[in-house]
């Protein structure tokens, strides 16, 4: 596919200063750009790049002001991020329409109606009482439970596993190898030996909902583990029996979040952070990779460390332990001074 640059400023409310007629077909980092290609810049500290790179067009920002000459031609826009995803997208959408039909073989227990426009991938299985929206894509080797709903629109890559009773919204993406609705870990200690708890709720995941590959979500013991509106988790994230996510909550990579704590909304999880069960976190709240939090936290708060403090307060911890050696070295010298035998 080709466009000009003209015609991408249209599809973005951008404003052109170049060459509006240039011709774009294809994508590149600001750094690794060539004729041809579109990139953008969002970062300042790849700023030196728009004066060397090879890219045709480089979306920036509106109020962007060139220190030294450019050769490229630049597409201003309100945030160059959220339109080269835009972009993205709508490429994506040409380049890869939605499946439909049934292959063969499958199996789709009787009595489940698959709409004209969804799509059943080889091999997949579809149990007693499922539900299918329209439009869903329910890729080879996936297994959806009896009594599963599937929402409007919602992709089930190939290995994905829906234990029975589970609900899935509409508009969602959910990645190979990712299981919804597994056994909560719940197991009572009796006379030395631990007898299981039946896992007798289900797991509830709202509209346009993504989650990452090989992550585990686990069913209630009783009611629902939901997962809220817009929320994106990474790959190889473990969230647990009855918890909860908020709306609009993004959680990188190996995040766990034990039983029964509850997310509130827009938070930002960075990678490996660890939740404690039975703990309420806040709104808006920031939690740098690695972190552990083990009790509640107030909505807006900043966090970082195991277990997690203010960022501040770690900032200023981090500045003190840099001084230990030091400090160490003037006690020792102190003591030299201070024994009676020197």
């Amino acid at each position: 596919m080709e466009f000009s640059v003209g015609q991408i400023a249209s599809l973005v409310n951008g404003q052109v200063e170049g060459d509006a007629e240039a011709k774009i077909s294809s994508f590149a980092k600001i750094e690794e750009g060539h004729p041809g290609a579109i990139s953008f810049l969002a970062n300042e500290k790849y700023t030196h790049y728009i004066y060397t790179t090879g890219s045709t067009a480089v979306l920036v920002r509106r109020d962007f002001t060139p220190e030294q000459p450019i050769t490229t031609t630049l597409i201003r826009v309100d945030d160059p991020y959220a339109t080269v995803a835009m972009l993205l997208r709508m490429v994506s959408a040409m380049l890869n329409p939605p499946k439909r039909g049934i292959e063969q073989p499958c199996f789709i227990a009787e009595g489940v109606e698959v709409p004209e426009d969804a799509y059943i991938g080889a091999f997949a299985y579809i149990g007693t009482g499922a539900v299918i929206g329209a439009g869903a894509q329910i890729y080879p080797q996936t297994y959806v439970g009896d009594g599963v709903k599937v929402g409007d629109g919602t992709t089930l890559y190939a290995g994905v596993r829906v234990y029975k009773g589970c609900r899935i919204g509409k508009n969602c993406i959910i990645h190979s190898g990712a299981v919804i609705g597994a056994d909560g870990f719940g197991f009572a200690p009796v006379d030395g030996h631990y007898d299981k708890i039946p896992q007798l709720g289900i797991v509830e995941i709202a509209d346009n909902v993504e989650i990452g590959a090989n992550t585990t979500i686990d069913r209630a013991t009783m009611g629902a583990t939901r997962i809220h509106e817009g929320v994106k988790l990474d790959n190889l994230i473990q969230v647990g029996h009855n918890a909860e996510i908020g709306q609009a909550t993004v959680m990188a990579a190996q995040t766990g979040v034990a039983g029964s704590t509850k997310v509130g909304a827009h938070c930002m999880f960075g990678g490996q952070v660890g939740m404690a069960g039975h703990i309420t976190i806040g709104d808006n709240v920031m939690v740098a990779a690695k972190s552990g939090i083990k009790d509640e936290v107030k909505s807006g708060s900043r966090l970082f460390g195991s277990p997690a403090v203010d960022f501040r307060e770690y900032a200023r911890n981090q500045v003190n332990i840099s001084r230990i050696p030091d400090l160490v070295a003037k006690l020792k010298k102190i003591e030299r001074l201070l024994d009676p035998k020197n």
